[in-house]
């Protein structure tokens, strides 16, 4: 552990979604951290069923349920966590707001929806964990990012773009508070993830786990703590994470 506190420390993982949400919560908190998973308050019941799953394996978990675009409530969250469950060591963003429109059907409402869950929201996140880590010198903030995080394809101009934003505000940030021992890295997630939805839409996904053609959400949350336990002198900004049949 980074410091000495009679409380728990904390990964808060603000997209704690069924797949690779919750599997970098089991994996912090196999670490010795207590994971709080947060999701939209609609979801709070798959939310508890990945924390309870925790908490059967031995480890620490909470799942809280809050709207990561919502100022008022994110500044709430994380004064309660850091005031009652313990200081935020590791916080992940992993909201992912993948859609696909053309641009001509591509909505104002659309557009702006998806920067708010995916980078707006992000910043929320950076904005109120931030003062914590600065007073106690230390902690790693990590950014989910994705292909569109680089490259805007066809179809998806507001994913691009809000993934865009997100890359900078990692960026901004890794420069801002890397030399207050805090550190901040982006990764790129470029490749289909072996999910629900992936495994109820995509034929044969048995067939590319088997020849290690799809992203195993495990895998990422074993990079994501490896990201965590960098020494500074040797701290990695930006992740791609990729199968190796991915084209890039």
């Amino acid at each position: 552990m980074k410091y000495g506190s009679p409380m728990d420390q904390i990964c808060l993982i603000i997209g704690a979604g069924d797949d690779t949400g919750s599997a970098v919560a089991r994996a912090f908190a196999a670490e010795g951290l207590h994971s709080v998973l947060v999701r939209r308050p609609r979801h709070r019941d798959k939310l508890e069923t990945s924390a309870q799953t925790i908490r059967d394996m031995g480890f620490k978990a909470t799942a809280r349920g809050c709207d990561a675009r919502d100022e008022d409530a994110m500044a709430e969250l994380v004064a309660e966590i850091e005031a009652g469950i313990g200081p935020v060591e590791v916080a992940v963003f992993n909201i992912g707001a993948n859609v696909n429109f053309g641009i001509a059907e591509t909505t104002p409402r659309v557009y702006r929806k998806v920067w708010e869950m995916a980078a707006f929201a992000g910043f929320l996140m950076v904005h109120n964990v931030a003062p914590h880590m600065i007073r106690r010198k230390c902690g790693t903030i990590i950014f989910t990012g994705a292909t569109a995080s680089i490259r805007g394809n066809p179809g998806y101009a507001a994913f691009a773009g809000a993934k865009h934003a997100l890359r900078a505000l990692a960026q901004a940030c890794a420069r801002e508070l890397g030399p207050k021992n805090i550190h901040v890295a982006h990764t790129i997630i470029d490749g289909m993830i072996d999910g629900t939805f992936i495994r109820e839409n995509v034929p044969d996904v048995d067939g590319m786990r088997k020849a290690d053609g799809i992203l195993s959400p495990d895998d990422i949350a074993a990079n994501y703590v490896y990201l965590h336990k960098q020494p500074p002198n040797a701290w990695t900004f930006e992740l791609d994470l990729r199968p190796w049949r991915e084209k890039w």
